[in-house]
């Protein structure tokens, strides 16, 4: 099977050319078979050379397509690369992206441009695998930027709404920061090892650099400058809440599969670098605990059930930020998983509620759903389960109670980490279950239009089976020693040793996780179920009035952003209407045309004209010539 290797990231590509290509004159069951097949293939063939790799454990598999160029003895290759931690994301990219884009068959049956939806939807599958698959940074940083072109033209696809087309700008422009940073330190990288290639880096690293480097801590934090724009992490976040703006398919593709996953796949795969940078690490650590909690307090203020659920997205991957920070690579990676389950369940549930309430996204007008639509309402139940970490039920709870501990007892662990992992925890069951009370109970306020059919529930129960089941492959040691995800990516991942002296209370920390979790949907229960009277009581209080719209402005990042950067820039470019710099070339090409003008005036056709002007610079030239 590793000969196929090429196939994985080709078959993706292939249908997006056939439906760029020939999507205009096909009809919709057998461009939906060229769009939804692609992936399914891809997605097949993953899973044969999953189970070769699990059977045969070999380090890795590497297959070379083709040397991509040679300048100046840089000679990088199209060249794949397969171990323990891409298998990983490739099995979650082709297989959720597969769900995905069966879903999406339905729920975009009535879209006048089809063939240019699919078209990008596989493009974007392609590129993702391209960047995980790739054995060298510059063939990654092709498949970084080809997930951001991709995201520009699906956040925007609905173009004709300007709205959509700013968010897709914002999207790409945001976005291009970090990747300014990351193609910085690839430069530095290059000019260090002579290569780029991702192997090689990694074992000459430690003989280059010793720990804490100030060149390895500068690289380090470019790359970090990378993964927090790709992932939505502090500062780069504003841009992921606005990207709801494309169909709900794209939102559960970008949330759960593709882009905002590759920050955290890069951190993982660079990980001997950010081990040599202990800063940049404890950097890292830092901007996950930080934007877990921001993005979780302003989920709680949200009514648009997408943006509750991009903000969601923002703070889970801060969890997996917080968890490389701290050494806990194959939790972290685990966390990715489960979290591609529950998340592009909730998402595409969400867009099963839109679909049927007339495109309504907004909670406050939904309400008594879990008896129209039964099968939305039990997945959408398990996925917030999974993600608000319900205990021993969901996969959810047994990622992020590794995060937990691991913040607490790992090497590079503090109480701090740990208590704002928990606090975020504590939180996100807040939101999670206060999205479930408002859409799924109380009255119901919107008539339910197009009750969903088989291709859109058919994904949302698979997913939700992987989101009860997904955690069972990585059961805590007080559990039973079923450790198959760690041990499959020891060889790639360093391994983390907890604390001594805190292992043998390992379960109490568990306890108080679920003691947590639970607390949080009590909370949630309480305001919007039981006693719904204290919430408007809260919200007269003048000083929980102006947190809520702090929060729900999304901390006032977007109008910071506006202050500092926007507005002065727009003053600048008006102050610069008529372009100075301009004006100097216009100024010549003007001198030009009026010494143009003057001398046409010789060219007149009067020949009287032309003598006098021969007998005038004959009197010129000899009145020098005597002068001289």
């Amino acid at each position: 099977m590793e000969n196929l290797l090429w196939l994985i990231p080709a078959l993706p590509f292939l249908g997006a050319i056939l439906l760029v290509l020939f999507g205009g004159r096909l009809p919709k069951s057998l461009l939906s078979l060229i769009g939804v097949g692609s992936v399914g293939v891809s997605a097949l063939v993953t899973i044969l050379l999953g189970f070769e790799f699990l059977a045969e454990r070999p380090l890795y598999y590497q297959q070379e397509v083709w040397q991509w160029f040679s300048v100046a003895g840089f000679t990088p290759s199209v060249a794949f690369h397969v171990d323990a931690l891409s298998m990983v994301f490739i099995f979650v990219i082709t297989f959720v992206g597969f769900l995905i884009h069966l879903y999406a068959t339905a729920y975009m049956a009535d879209e006048a441009d089809f063939a240019r939806f699919f078209a990008c939807m596989n493009l974007f599958v392609g590129s993702m695998l391209v960047l995980v698959l790739a054995d060298n940074l510059l063939l990654l940083y092709l498949g970084w930027e080809g997930v951001g072109l991709c995201s520009y033209l699906l956040i925007g696809f609905w173009y004709k709404e300007p709205a959509n087309g700013y968010a897709a700008r914002k999207a790409f422009i945001i976005t291009r920061i970090g990747d300014t940073a990351m193609a910085i330190g690839l430069f530095l990288l290059f000019q260090l090892f002579g290569t780029l290639n991702i192997q090689t880096i990694l074992s000459d690293a430690p003989q280059v650099w010793p720990v804490g480097a100030e060149g390895a801590l500068l690289v380090a934090l470019l790359l970090l400058g990378g993964a927090v724009g790709k992932s939505g992490q502090l500062p780069l976040q504003t841009w992921l809440p606005d990207a709801m703006a494309g169909p709900t398919p794209v939102s559960a593709l970008i949330h759960a599969a593709t882009m905002v996953t590759a920050g955290v796949y890069l951190i993982a795969r660079m990980n001997v670098v950010f081990e040599l940078a202990p800063l940049a690490q404890l950097l890292v650590a830092v901007v996950g605990a930080a934007t877990l909690l921001i993005a979780g307090f302003s989920a709680l203020t949200q009514y648009d059930l997408k943006r509750v659920l991009a903000y969601s997205t923002i703070s889970q991957i801060g969890y997996m930020f917080l968890a490389l920070g701290v050494g806990a690579w194959s939790a972290g990676i685990f966390h990715f998983m489960i979290h591609a389950f529950f998340k592009a369940l909730l998402f595409l549930c969400a867009g099963a509620i839109i679909l049927a309430l007339h495109h309504e996204q907004d909670m406050r007008h939904m309400g008594g759903l879990r008896k129209s639509m039964p099968v939305v309402f039990w997945t959408f139940l398990i996925g917030a389960g999974s993600l608000a970490a319900l205990p021993l039920i969901t996969a959810g709870f047994y990622s992020k109670d590794q995060i937990l501990w691991y913040a607490l007892a790992g090497e590079n662990g503090n109480v701090w980490l740990y208590a704002a992992g928990l606090a975020g925890a504590f939180v996100t069951s807040i939101y999670t279950f206060r999205m479930v009370f408002l859409t799924f109970y109380g009255p119901a306020k919107t008539h339910v239009s197009h009750p969903p059919g088989k291709l859109i529930t058919i994904p949302l129960i698979l997913l939700a089976i992987l989101s009860l089941v997904g955690g069972f492959i990585e059961l805590p040691h007080n559990f039973g020693h079923l450790v198959l995800f760690s041990e499959l990516l020891q060889p790639v991942l360093p391994a983390i040793e907890a604390s001594a002296s805190l292992a043998a209370n390992e379960w109490l920390f568990q306890l108080l996780a679920a003691v947590v979790s639970l607390g949080g949907v009590f909370v949630a229960y309480l305001f919007y179920i039981k006693s719904p009277y204290l919430l408007h009581r809260l919200m007269h209080n003048g000083l929980a009035v102006r947190l809520q719209q702090f929060w729900f402005a999304g901390w006032g990042f977007d109008a910071l952003y506006d202050n500092l950067f926007v507005r002065p820039y727009v003053f600048l470019a008006n102050l610069n209407k008529r372009d100075i710099i301009d004006s100097f070339y216009t100024g010549l090409a003007r001198t030009a045309e009026g010494f143009h003008v003057m001398l046409s005036q010789s060219q007149n056709g009067v020949l009287r004209s032309y003598v006098m002007g021969i007998v005038v610079g004959a009197i010129m030239i000899l009145t020098i010539s005597l002068f001289l």
